[in-house]
């Protein structure tokens, strides 16, 4: 392994947790940020020269403390705090800090962090968007593709989230017991695009990121426990659970991009499927569900179902409507259209699907065009279809997608 694969592998696995120990030492997440910068491209040096250690991450952690307080040092604009700070570094004051952040509610550094940049000075979008780029390392580029925007909108946002948190002076702050309701949507909105990111890779070779997946999938584990009295944290834990739980027969030996008609349902995890049927009925129980309990529920069908022709399309439309009714998206709109095609026919969903092509809010969006063409091939149109794959691969950078694009498109045309 190469030097910089070793980094490369360290930020995308090691990122969060060494960003969540450098900001306990500066209280500040610019500040932080700049410092675990400085220590992977300090990495990219010394372990060249010195090799590898054995901890990737606690070496980041300890060398992007060290430059955070060095920096805070040289500024002197912290220097009242300097001793409090310098408390992490000192082992005769190590018990006291420790001690602080036990009596935290949160048990773990990166959910703690996520919940501190959920901070309801910002807008909801904002809050998700930072978190996700800062916390949880997703490149801007696959945050703007997750909030159908372009990359140049979503980076100005992000900035000015920043420029906002700096500007009201918002500190870093571990939020109380009583004030985590208040952020629970922009947290589980994170966790879940986080998962979403890593289920179908917006770009690179393979079509899943697993140390995504693996990550969100941790941090919705430990907020169900977290928040027990919240029905949506059981919705997601179990809407990722059932795609976690077919995640091995979504592509073929060779890499090959499978539709779910094509996936081998006797290799499903069947443990992580009953794990989300009871989540998804508790949340049902427990009150009118939201959406990650209706999209749950949803998948849930999907994964009972002892075959795709047996799938309960009817019940899953109603689901859809519910779920539109409640969370009024153009990306469930086309999920919901899906469904139609398989209730009503293609050509009731293909009106539906063009109905969203003049709304707009879904241009560059890969998977409008993909379900149009899908449409057209059932009903026989196959030159209107190949022109709508060929849409969908010119909005696709992930190769198992275009594979399969591609795959899709020349069976459209004439031998």
């Amino acid at each position: 392994m190469t030097v910089e694969t070793a980094v490369a592998d360290a930020h995308r696995r090691e990122w969060a947790f060494v960003l969540a120990a450098t900001v306990r030492v500066t209280r500040d997440l610019d500040a932080a940020e700049e410092a675990v910068q400085d220590a992977y491209v300090q990495a990219l040096t010394r372990w060249g020269r010195d090799g590898v250690p054995a901890k990737p991450g606690a070496w980041l952690t300890t060398v992007a403390r060290r430059t955070a307080l060095n920096n805070l040092r040289r500024q002197r604009t912290l220097q009242a705090k300097l001793p409090l700070l310098l408390m992490d570094v000192d082992d005769s004051a190590g018990v006291e800090a420790v001690a602080l952040d036990d009596a935290a509610p949160i048990p773990d550094d990166r959910l703690r962090l996520i919940f501190t940049c959920c901070h309801p000075a910002l807008s909801q979008e904002a809050q998700v968007a930072l978190t996700l780029r800062l916390v949880c390392g997703v490149s801007t580029p696959d945050i703007a593709h997750a909030f159908l925007v372009t990359e140049p909108t979503m980076a100005a946002r992000i900035t000015r989230a920043k420029k906002k948190i700096a500007a009201a002076r918002i500190p870093y702050a571990v939020p109380v017991a009583a004030d985590l309701p208040a952020r629970v949507d922009a947290v589980l909105m994170v966790v879940h695009l986080l998962y979403a990111t890593g289920h179908t890779a917006h770009s690179g070779e393979n079509l899943v990121r697993d140390e995504l997946t693996g990550r969100a999938l941790d941090l919705a584990r430990m907020l169900r426990p977290l928040l027990p009295s919240e029905p949506e944290t059981a919705g997601l834990l179990a809407l990722l659970l059932v795609h976690q739980a077919r995640r091995a027969t979504r592509t073929d030996a060779g890499g090959r991009l499978l539709r779910l008609e094509e996936q081998d349902r006797s290799a499903w995890d069947r443990s992580l499927i009953a794990e989300a049927d009871q989540l998804v009925v508790g949340a049902l129980r427990a009150g009118p569900p939201g959406r990650f309990t209706l999209q749950a529920a949803i998948a849930a069908l999907h994964a009972q179902a002892p075959g795709y022709a047996e799938t309960d399309w009817p019940q899953i439309l109603t689901l859809y409507d519910e779920l539109l009714r409640r969370w009024p998206s153009p990306v469930v709109a086309l999920n919901r259209a899906v469904a139609v095609s398989m209730v009503d026919g293609p050509a009731a969903a293909l009106a539906e699907v063009e109905a969203l092509e003049r709304d707009g809010r879904l241009d560059g969006y890969r998977y409008l065009p993909a379900t149009k063409a899908d449409l057209l091939s059932r009903l026989g149109r196959h030159a209107e279809a190949a022109a709508a794959y060929r849409a969908a691969l010119a909005l696709s950078d992930n190769a198992a997608e275009q594979e399969f694009l591609q795959d899709r498109l020349s069976r459209t045309l004439p031998p």
